[in-house]
C-alpha cells in the first residue's frame, strides 16, 4: 500500500535521490574505511522539482501538488540556502495534514449519532466498489452492537439488487428490495418505515451507479434524496482511477450535495495520492477507507494512520 509514493519520500529524505550532487561524489570517491557521511541537506532550488515530480507521480493532482509546494516553501520561509532533509520532511508532513484536516472539522463519529434509524444515502458510479463498501459499513457498524437494513435503490440493474442481497446475507443484517426497475426511492422509503417499525439503528441506501454524466439516473439520485431526506450522504471514490476522482466528485457536487467521502481499493493503490487530491480538490472530509477484500477490511480514516504510511519516520 502507497509503496512508491513512501520509496520516494524516504529516498529524498534519506539524501539517495543526489545520487550525482557534489556531497554523494566526494563520498563515493573515499575510501570505505573512512567514516564520512553526506551532508543532509537539499539545495532550496531542488526542493521544489524535487517534491513536486515525486507528488505528481503519486498521482496527486496538479493543484494539490501547487498548494503543498506554495505552502511548504512559505513555512519553510527565509531559511539558508540549503536546508536540512529533517526539516523539511517535518513541514512537508504538516502541510499535508494540514490540506487533509481542513476538511475534517465537526466530523461525526458515526456511531454516535442522535437520529434513529439514522439514514445513509450512498452515491458512486460502477465499478468504485459501491456496493460491497455498503455491505463492510453494515457489518462494521453490526460488529459495534447496531441493527442496520439495507435499501437495494439501484433497482436499474439486477446484478446490483442481488449483490446487495448476497451481502446481506453474508454479514447478517436485513435487506429491502423491490423488483427489477421498481421506483428506487419507494424502496428506500419501504427501508426507512421498516426500519422505524422495528426501532432499528441504520438505514443504509444503495443508489445506481452508471456513469456520473447520465441524466435519468442523477435524476433518480436526486428523488430519492428528497424522499429519503438522508442524515449522511457519502460519495464512494475509487483510489486506483487517479486523478480522474476529482472530475467524478465535482460532477456529482454540481447534481447532488454530498457530505463526506468513502476512499476504496486503498490496497492496491501503490502511488498512493489520491488521499491528498481528494482533500485538496473536494475540500470534503474522507470518513472511511476500505483497506482490502474482506467484509472487515473498512476503517475510519485517520490522517496519522496516511501519514505513517507514506513516511518512513
Amino acid at each position: 500500500m502507497f509503496d512508491k509514493l513512501k520509496k520516494k519520500f524516504s529516498d529524498i529524505f534519506s539524501g539517495n535521490p543526489h545520487d550525482t550532487t557534489e556531497e554523494s561524489n566526494i563520498v563515493k570517491n573515499k575510501s570505505v574505511n573512512e567514516d564520512v557521511k553526506p551532508e543532509k541537506t537539499i539545495k532550496r532550488d531542488e526542493l521544489e522539482n524535487t517534491i513536486e515530480e515525486t507528488l505528481l507521480e503519486a498521482d496527486v493532482s496538479f493543484d494539490a501538488t501547487e498548494k503543498i509546494i506554495r505552502e511548504l516553501k512559505l513555512n519553510l520561509g527565509k531559511l539558508k540556502r540549503k536546508v536540512d532533509y529533517t526539516t523539511v520532511e517535518s513541514e512537508l508532513k504538516n502541510v499535508i495534514r494540514g490540506i487533509i484536516n481542513n476538511n475534517n472539522a465537526g466530523v461525526i463519529d458515526i456511531l454516535s449519532v442522535e437520529n434513529k434509524p439514522f439514514v445513509i444515502l450512498f452515491l458512486g458510479i460502477n465499478g468504485t466498489g459501491k456496493t460491497t463498501t455498503i455491505g463492510k459499513l453494515a457489518y462494521y457498524l453490526k460488529n459495534h452492537g447496531k441493527s442496520v437494513v439495507l435499501s437495494a435503490s439501484d433497482t436499474f440493474r439486477a446484478g446490483a439488487i442481488d449483490q446487495l442481497a448476497i451481502l446481506a446475507g453474508n454479514v447478517g443484517v436485513e435487506i429491502i428490495k423491490h423488483d427489477f426497475r421498481s421506483d428506487p426511492a419507494s424502496v428506500a422509503f419501504d427501508a426507512i418505515d421498516h426500519a422505524r417499525a422495528r426501532k432499528m439503528d441504520y438505514v443504509l441506501i444503495d443508489s445506481a451507479g452508471r456513469m456520473q454524466t447520465n441524466k435519468n439516473l442523477l435524476d433518480e439520485m436526486k428523488k430519492i434524496k428528497r424522499v429519503a431526506k438522508p442524515d449522511l450522504t457519502l460519495l464512494v471514490l475509487d483510489a486506483m482511477i487517479g486523478q480522474d476522482v476529482i472530475d467524478q466528485a465535482t460532477t456529482f457536487s454540481s447534481e447532488i450535495n454530498y457530505d463526506g467521502v468513502i476512499v476504496t481499493k486503498l490496497d492496491t493503490d501503490a502511488k498512493g495520492g489520491s488521499i491528498i487530491s481528494i482533500s485538496a480538490g473536494i475540500k470534503k472530509p474522507i470518513l472511511f477507507i476500505g483497506i482490502g477484500q474482506d467484509m472487515d477490511d473498512i476503517m475510519p480514516f485517520d490522517v496519522n494512520w496516511y501519514l505513517n504510511k507514506i513516511f518512513s519516520s
